[in-house]
C-alpha cells in the first residue's frame, strides 16, 4: 500500500501472541532471542512512572521477549527515581535538560537490538509494545510508529494539537522527507533497530528530536511504518509547551529542510514578480477586474525584493546549520565560497547602476516633454525600483556574509597579513646591510 494512501493501520494480520514470539524472534542478533530496551525519559512523573515500568515488563514478558526498562530520570525532584528502580527499572540520569537529551541518554545506554521509546506518564499503552516491535523484529521495518489519531479524543489530546498543530507539522515533515511517511509525526511511541542510531544522526533536546529523527531516517533510506496504538488520558501535570515546543520543530524543518519555508517559497515569488514585471509591458494599462484595473507592477517590485531576500536567507541557513549533514551540506557548498560575497557585491552594485540608468532615461524624457513615465512608464519605472531594491539587498548581503565570516577565517587573514609584514621586514633590512 501506497505511503501517501495509508492511513493509521491496524497490528499485521498475523501477529504472533505468547511463546510464538519467542520462536519468531529466534535467529535474530548472536544466534538468540531479539532482546527490547524500553526507554522512558521522566521528569517528575511520580504517579506514574512506576505503573508504566510494570506494564511495559509485562508486556515484554507476555510476548516471550527478554528486555529492560531503561528510565532517564532528567532532574525529577519527586522521588521518581526511586519509585522506577522498585518497579524494575534500570534508572540513569540526564543532566542536559529536554525531552530529547533524555531520549538520547537512554539510546546509549540501551544494551539490547531493538529500541522502544514512549512517555512515563501513562498516554501510551505499553501493553501493545509487542504489535510496536513486531515490523522492526521481522526486519519489515527499521523504525515503526504508534498511531494515536484514531483513537484520540479531547479528553487525550487537545483539539488545537489534534486538529492544527499535529496535522500541520506532519505536512511539513512530509515535504521534507519527500513524501508522506506516517500520519502521526509527533507519536512519542516508537520500535526501531539500534544500529539504526548512526544514520539517525540525533541532535535533537528538545521535542523536536520526534520530527528529526523521522527526516533524518526517511533521509537514510530507512523503512517507516506505523500501527495503530491508541492513546490515553495524561496522569500528572503536562511538560508539553504548545507555542514553545511548536517553534523548535518548525526551527528544526526549517533547518533541515529550507527549502521548505524560504528557499521554494522565495524561488517562487522571484518569479511571480519577474511575471508580473512582464504584465506590465505587455499591458502598462493594468489587468481588468470587474469594474476595477489593476496594477501589477505595484506587486512585482514586492515580490521580487521579498523572493531575493529568502532564497538568500534560505542558502545561508542550508550552509550554517550544524544539522545538516551529507548531501544537502554540498549542495549549499557554493555559499562557503569566498568569492560568493563578492559576487553578490558585484552583481548588487551592476544592478544598481543599471536601476539608476534606467531612471535618469525616464527623467530625461519626462523634461523634454514625455509623459510616458505615469502610463506606459510604469513597467520601466517599477523595473529601474526593483533593480535598485534588490541591488541593495545583494550588496548589504554580500557585505554581512562576508565580515560574519567565521573567526579562523580572520585569523588565517592576519596570521597572512603578519607573515607579509614579516617578510618584508626582513627584506629592507637585508637591502640596508647590503647597501
Amino acid at each position: 500500500m501506497s505511503p501517501r494512501a495509508r492511513r493509521c493501520l491496524p497490528a499485521r494480520d498475523g501477529t504472533l501472541a505468547g511463546d510464538d514470539w519467542g520462536l519468531a524472534m529466534m535467529g535474530h542478533g548472536d544466534g538468540g532471542q531479539v532482546g527490547v530496551s524500553v526507554v522512558l525519559p521522566c521528569l517528575d512523573e511520580v504517579e506514574s512512572v512506576g505503573a508504566c515500568t510494570r506494564e511495559a515488563l509485562e508486556a515484554l514478558d507476555s510476548v516471550g521477549l527478554r528486555g529492560e526498562v531503561i528510565v532517564v530520570d532528567n532532574g525529577s525532584e519527586d522521588g521518581s527515581p526511586d519509585v522506577a528502580a522498585a518497579a524494575g527499572a534500570r534508572v540513569i540520569h540526564e543532566e542536559q535538560r529536554g525531552y530529547g537529551s533524555a531520549l538520547r541518554a537512554g539510546f546509549d545506554a540501551a544494551r539490547n537490538e531493538i529500541v522502544v521509546m514512549a512517555d512515563a506518564d501513562l498516554t501510551y499503552p505499553l501493553d501493545k509494545i509487542g504489535e510496536l516491535v513486531d515490523p522492526v523484529a521481522k526486519g519489515h521495518a527499521d523504525l515503526v510508529l504508534g498511531c494515536r489519531l484514531d483513537e484520540a479524543t479531547r479528553h487525550t489530546m487537545p483539539f488545537l494539537h489534534r486538529y492544527v498543530g499535529t496535522p500541520a507539522i506532519t505536512f511539513l515533515t512530509a515535504r521534507a522527507c519527500g513524501r508522506r511517511v506516517v500520519t502521526d509525526s509527533q507519536s512519542g511511541f516508537r520500535a526501531f533497530r539500534r544500529d539504526q542510531l548512526p544514520a539517525m544522526q540525533l541532535q535533537g533536546t528538545g521535542m523536536e528530536l520526534a520530527t528529526e529523527m523521522l527526516i533524518r531516517s526517511s533521509r537514510a533510506g530507512l523503512r517507516i511504518d506505523e500501527v495503530q496504538t491508541g492513546y490515553r488520558p495524561r496522569v500528572g501535570e503536562s511538560k508539553l509547551d504548545t507555542w514553545g515546543d511548536g517553534w523548535r520543530h518548525l526551527r528544526l524543518i526549517l533547518m533541515l529542510a529550507p527549502e521548505i519555508l524560504l528557499i521554494g517559497p522565495g524561488l517562487l515569488l522571484t518569479v511571480l514578480g519577474l511575471v508580473m514585471l512582464l504584465m506590465a509591458f505587455v499591458s502598462p494599462e493594468g489587468v481588468e477586474v470587474g469594474s476595477l484595473r489593476w496594477q501589477p507592477v505595484f506587486f512585482s517590485g514586492i515580490a521580487l525584493v521579498l523572493g531575493v531576500q529568502a532564497l538568500l536567507a534560505g542558502v545561508v541557513l542550508a550552509h550554517n546549520s550544524s544539522i545538516v549533514t551529507g548531501r544537502d551540506v554540498s549542495r549549499y557548498q557554493f555559499v562557503g565560497k569566498e568569492s560568493f560575497p563578492r559576487r553578490c557585491v558585484y552583481l548588487g552594485g551592476f544592478m544598481i547602476v543599471g536601476g539608476l540608468v534606467v531612471n535618469i532615461l525616464l527623467f530625461a524624457g519626462w523634461l523634454q516633454g514625455d509623459d510616458s513615465p505615469p502610463v506606459r512608464g510604469f513597467g520601466v519605472a517599477s523595473l529601474a525600483q526593483s533593480l535598485i531594491i534588490v541591488g541593495g539587498t545583494l550588496i548589504s548581503f554580500g557585505l554581512v556574509r562576508y565580515f560574519s565570516r567565521a573567526p579562523q577565517d580572520w585569523n588565517a587573514d592576519a596570521k597572512e597579513h603578519e607573515d607579509d609584514v614579516r617578510t618584508a621586514t626582513m627584506q629592507d633590512a637585508g637591502t640596508a646591510r647590503d647597501g
